[in-house]
C-alpha cells in the first residue's frame, strides 16, 4: 500500500476533536467499513463481513491489480468503491477501517487512521521491528478515547478461548504453573530460487513475506498469536527470554524456518514456544497448553479441551472461525458507543515476540528491560 506522511501536529489536532464518523454512528445502523489492503487477510475480512448484518464494506484501497483479482475470487466486490490510494478511504465518511497491509507498513497506516479519526481494526503484529512496535504503543496510548482500537489477535475474542480462560480464572484447577505452545506449519520447500534483497519500494512490497525487515521474522508475524494468548492467560508479559533457531530448509529471504523460545513470566511461570515452517503440506499443529495443579487446559482456534484426569477429557468446539467473534465484538462496540482500546496490549504482545527474536539473535538471555532500552 502507498505510504503517506502525517505530522505529529496533525495527529494531536485530530485527537482533540471527535471525528464526524465516530460521533454519528447510530447503534442500530450498520457500521460502514473501509478495508486497507485486499490481500489474503483483507479479502478474508471482506468475506466475513459480507455475512454480518452489523457492518458493511463500502470502500477498499489496494495498489495491486493482482490482489484485487484474487480478492474477487473470494468475495464479491460489487458496490465497494475501489481506490489505489488509502488516503481516499481515510478521507471518506466510513465509520471504521480495517488495516490489512504488509507488516512493515502497520505503524504508518495506524497513525494515518488515528489522524483520520476512524475506529480501527488492525491486523497483527504491531510492527516488524522494535522501533515500530514502540511507536505503535505510543500512538495507541495517545489516541482519542472515543476511538475503538482492536488488534487482530482473535484468540482474545473467541468463545472457546474465553471459556477456557474462565475455568483457569475460577481457581478450580489451581494456578498456571507451566505453559507450552506449538505452531507447526508448512512453508518453503527449499527448492525456491534465492532472490537478492529488494532495492526499491516495489520489490519490498512484492517480497515482503521473505525478509525480516518487512515481515518481522516468523515469531513476530505468525507465532505472535500463541504469544498473545500466553500473555493473556498468565496475566503479564514475560520478564526475560532465551532461545535458539535456524534455517534448515529455507533458501529465499533471511527468515528462520524453526525456533524454540523459553519465556520466564512473573511468579516463576515458564512458557515454551516451539514454532516451525518445516511441516509437510498436510500437517499443521497449533495449540497452547496450560498446566495447572489439578488439570490441563488446551486451547486452539477451533476448540478447547479440559484434561480432568487420566483418560478423562472434555472438549468444546468453536461454532465458526473465531475471527468472526473478533469482528462482531469490534463492530458491536462501535455501534453501541462503548469504546475499547487494545492498542497498547497488542503492541506489548508484538514486543514479547520481538523479545524472543532478540534472544535468538544474541543466543543469550535477554530481559524485558534490556529490550525496551535497546
Amino acid at each position: 500500500m502507498e505510504r503517506r506522511t502525517f505530522t505529529r501536529r496533525g495527529l494531536i489536532q485530530s485527537a482533540a476533536a471527535l471525528s464526524v464518523s465516530a460521533a454519528t454512528t447510530k447503534a442500530n445502523s450498520a457500521v460502514t467499513v473501509g478495508i486497507i489492503g485486499l490481500g489474503g487477510r483483507g479479502s478474508s475480512h471482506a468475506r466475513h463481513i459480507a455475512s454480518l448484518p452489523e457492518a458493511k464494506v463500502v470502500s477498499a484501497a489496494e495498489v495491486s491489480d493482482e490482489s484485487i483479482r484474487r480478492a474477487r475470487e473470494r468475495v464479491s466486490l460489487d458496490g465497494i468503491r475501489l481506490h489505489k490510494d488509502m488516503g481516499e478511504v481515510l478521507a471518506s465518511d466510513v465509520d471504521a477501517v480495517i488495516i490489512a497491509t504488509p507488516v512493515y507498513m502497520h505503524p504508518d497506516h495506524f497513525e494515518a487512521a488515528i489522524q483520520a479519526g476512524k475506529h480501527i481494526y488492525i491486523e497483527k503484529p504491531a510492527a516488524a521491528d522494535l522501533a515500530g512496535a514502540k511507536r505503535v504503543m505510543r500512538l495507541a496510548d495517545a489516541a482519542p478515547r472515543h476511538l475503538n482500537i482492536t488488534f487482530g489477535f482473535q484468540q482474545r475474542h473467541g468463545r472457546v478461548y474465553r471459556d477456557a480462560k474462565h475455568l483457569i480464572d475460577s481457581g478450580k484447577i489451581g494456578p498456571v504453573n507451566l505453559v507450552h505452545s506449538h505452531f507447526l506449519k508448512s512453508g518453503m520447500t527449499g527448492k525456491e530460487p534465492a532472490l537478492p534483497p529488494p532495492t526499491n519500494d516495489a520489490e519490498r512490497l512484492t517480497q515482503w513475506k521473505l525478509w525480516r525487515s518487512t515481515y518481522g521474522e516468523i515469531i513476530t508475524e505468525t507465532f505472535c498469536h500463541n504469544i498473545d494468548a500466553m500473555n493473556w492467560f498468565v496475566g503479564a508479559h514475560p520478564l526475560k527470554a532465551i532461545g535458539t533457531g535456524g534455517r534448515s530448509v529455507m533458501k529465499q529471504g533471511d527468515l528462520l524456518d524453526h525456533l524454540n523460545v523459553t519465556y520466564d513470566y512473573p511468579g516463576n511461570v515458564q512458557a515454551n514456544m516451539v514454532g516451525s515452517y518445516l511441516s509437510p503440506s498436510f500437517y499443521r499443529e497449533v495449540y497452547e497448553r496450560y498446566f495447572c495443579s489439578d488439570g490441563v487446559v488446551e486451547t486452539a482456534r477451533g476448540y478447547w479441551k479440559y484434561h480432568r484426569g487420566r483418560g478423562d477429557t472434555v472438549e468444546e468446539r468453536s461454532p465458526h472461525d473465531i475471527t468472526i467473534d473478533a469482528l462482531q465484538e469490534f463492530f458491536g462496540r462501535v455501534r453501541n458507543g462503548k469504546p475499547a482500546n487494545t492498542g497498547v496490549r497488542g503492541a506489548e504482545s508484538t514486543l514479547t515476540a520481538l523479545l524472543g527474536q532478540m534472544a535468538i539473535d544474541r543466543r543469550a538471555e535477554v530481559t524485558w528491560e534490556e529490550m525496551m532500552e535497546a
